[in-house]
């Protein structure tokens, strides 16, 4: 049985637009399109939608989404194994999250008492979610699940005053880097400051630090745009710069 693109889109609660920008990029190619220009899906191209919107749900790129879908030896089954067990993860932390918030709001109403270490758990718990909904797949392939649970349950033992230090120490980080953007040297002694300030940075969260680590890490940062991103959006170059310094000093 064959489906109109109007009729996918009611199905699927994907947008005529996006289906026909997907058929662009051959991601999903209808069935067959008519003289008319008309696309129609079959079963084989339901199922392939349904795999999209499940890696979509994990924050995957598009491009990498079609990479995954077009290998040769791809296994439905096995991928919606994976898929399972990484929703089951995500729930477990948003299950996590929820009672933390219950607890504070009990603590609000007079209902409970709770340590000061206590009253920073929610807010922990809610950095390390979005932390996982836009890197976690990349960190866990880079790093494996062990380092990963390993970095979380360190997060979450962080301090007040941790945090604090911890966010002062990456402030200065960049300030310094604004500084190195004008004068370029990677063997000046504010380079080594930088690294010394993204090591100590990284010691906050890092169970196990290496130097092959560091410069996996550095790697990421000129690698995938979103972390390139986010240190280029007050000086553009910044990731490069860095990356570079941590790559001639991490040994």
């Amino acid at each position: 049985m064959l489906y109109t693109i109007k009729k996918i889109a009611e199905i699927s609660g994907v947008s005529t637009r996006t289906l026909r920008y997907y058929d662009e990029i051959s991601l999903l190619k209808p069935a067959q399109t008519n003289e008319s220009g008309y696309r129609f899906y079959g079963e084989k191209e339901i199922n392939r939608l349904q795999q999209i919107l499940f890696y979509r749900e994990l924050n995957l790129k598009l491009e990498d989404i079609k990479k995954i879908l077009d290998q040769p030896n791809f296994s439905v089954e096995r991928a919606l194994a994976e898929h399972y067990q990484k929703l089951l993860m995500k729930k477990a932390r948003i299950e996590n999250l929820i009672a933390s918030i219950e607890k504070t709001m009990k603590y609000y109403r007079g209902e409970i008492k709770l340590a000061d270490t206590e009253k920073f758990t929610a807010f922990k718990e809610k950095q390390i979610l979005e932390n996982e909904q836009q890197y976690g797949e990349e960190i866990r392939e880079k790093y494996g699940e062990d380092e990963v649970k390993a970095a979380n349950r360190k997060f979450l033992q962080l301090t007040e005053v941790d945090l604090e230090d911890m966010k002062s120490t990456e402030e200065l980080l960049f300030h310094k880097l604004k500084i190195y953007l004008t004068q370029v040297d990677v063997n000046s002694e504010l380079a080594q400051e930088i690294f010394n300030l993204h090591k100590q940075w990284l010691s906050y969260t890092l169970p196990n630090y290496s130097p092959a680590i560091h410069k996996g890490i550095g790697e990421m940062y000129v690698g995938d745009d979103r972390f390139k991103s986010y240190y280029d959006r007050n000086d553009i170059g910044s990731a490069e710069a860095l990356n570079n310094i941590i790559q001639h000093y991490a040994n």
